[in-house]
């Protein structure tokens, strides 16, 4: 399999973004065609939601450009691409690759998976879709791995996602075979605030107790709160508090509190959505089990950065064991010092060639990152994908910022999902 071409643009016309995301992927076809790539098959296609009401245009458009080409993606608010985010303006990028034939199959509510056995998938779904949680958990046990990757759509007006046509409702996207090398991490956006407590009672989405205390005091206690008699210092707090989750036997929530502790993989971060002083409890955005593990949390830039780099790090060891890395914490003290007006600092030494025959090499990437960390919240200006691209080098990378990602069975917020396609180096 040859690396994946890419090509990405803004305009005010999804015709004059085509064009030019189109010669950008000519171009590079040009190059491969010298060293005897086989014919594209898959291309992901993701769009911002000023595109949306020409997406069965647009998808008509690639089929034609691209006959034969198998296409899959999602709307958001906005698109990336290698080093660059195009947020909350008119935009697509496109990624295509060669995969041989009967190692992938696109799968969407009218088309059925059945000519493949599914060891993972790339999973786009509408975040309206009722019981959705149930419906990418059914998904993935259908795959022999378990693992999905993925992202909700993301629009202010129409909600869709491409899978050879143009889909509203339920999900889609592509299974692959275990003949398709993936690595996927998932990064994390907020940073504990207080200890992980296991949830003792609960009513539906409100925490009664924690560690068999009401819950509602251990939440002021975390925030250093004595009350809720000052609503001017109470509610701003509040406001800014999330609320981090874990299943019962699935990883520990966080390595520490305030100290600078760091949400697990199986985390998934929900809106604080009420308290209920009567009952001395906190309502959740999700439904509640007793068991679960919680804890309290606030969206965090430099965790977000270290964390983000830490994912960046285990791809670049899990390809090649013997490189020559920083370690893991002058990693984060770099991103730590990153300027927020500024490029973002080197955070990892530039790759190096492979010095073991069994090291691998990345062909192309996907990411999708939540729409509430795109744009300024990294710092500046792309300063997201600029993380990723000092790691990783400049990789082919296409994705979008979704309203919900997908990694395993879970749904998550505030996070970004980065899987990148591996062949040998």
């Amino acid at each position: 399999m040859n690396d994946f071409l890419v090509g990405h643009a803004t305009h005010p016309d999804w015709r004059g973004a085509l064009a030019l995301a189109g010669a950008q992927v000519e171009a590079g076809r040009a190059r491969q065609d010298a060293s005897g790539a086989g014919p594209l098959s898959l291309g992901f296609v993701y769009i911002t939601d000023h595109y949306a009401g020409h997406a069965d245009a647009v998808l008509a458009e690639l089929q034609q450009r691209w006959p034969g080409v198998a296409w899959v993606g999602s709307v958001g608010l906005g698109v990336a691409a290698s080093g660059v985010e195009y947020f909350d303006e008119p935009a697509l990028v496109l990624m295509i690759g060669a995969l041989p034939a009967g190692r992938f199959e696109v799968f969407s509510g009218a088309r059925k998976l059945h000519r493949i056995d599914p060891f993972s998938a790339l999973v786009h779904a509408d975040p309206q879709t009722p019981d959705l949680a149930e419906l990418i958990g059914e998904m993935s046990d259908r795959t022999s791995s378990g693992y999905l990757f993925g992202g909700l759509c993301a629009s202010r007006g129409r909600q869709l996602h491409f899978a050879d046509g143009v889909w509203q409702g339920g999900l889609s996207g592509v299974a692959f075979t275990r003949d398709v090398a993936l690595i996927s991490r998932v990064t994390q956006g907020s940073q504990p605030v207080g200890p992980t407590r296991r949830i003792t009672a609960a009513d539906r989405h409100v925490v009664l107790e924690l560690d068999g205390r009401p819950a509602l005091p251990c939440l002021l206690a975390d925030l250093g709160l004595a009350s809720l008699d000052n609503p001017r210092e109470v509610l701003p707090r509040l406001r800014n508090t999330l609320v981090g989750l874990t299943d019962e036997h699935d990883t520990a929530l966080a390595l520490g509190g305030r100290d600078g502790g760091q949400f697990g993989v199986d985390t998934r971060v929900r809106h604080l959505i009420g308290l209920d002083p009567g009952r001395q409890a906190v309502a959740v955005a999700e439904q509640l089990q007793v068991g679960m593990r919680m804890a309290f949390c606030m969206r965090d830039v430099q965790a977000a950065r270290r964390d983000l780099v830490r994912v960046c790090s285990e791809i670049r060891e899990e390809l090649s064991p013997d490189s020559q890395m920083l370690p893991l914490g002058d990693v984060a003290d770099m991103a730590d010092r990153q300027p927020r007006d500024g490029p973002p600092a080197r955070a990892l030494p530039p790759a190096e060639p492979a010095s073991s025959s069994s090291a691998r090499r990345i062909m192309g990437a996907l990411y999708v990152s939540c729409s509430g960390r795109g744009g300024p919240h990294f710092g500046g200006p792309s300063a997201e994908l600029k993380i990723v691209q000092h790691a990783l080098g400049d990789v082919p990378l296409a994705g979008f910022f979704a309203s919900g990602e997908i990694a395993r069975h879970h749904l998550y917020g505030y996070t970004g999902v980065l899987t990148v396609f591996t062949g040998q180096a």
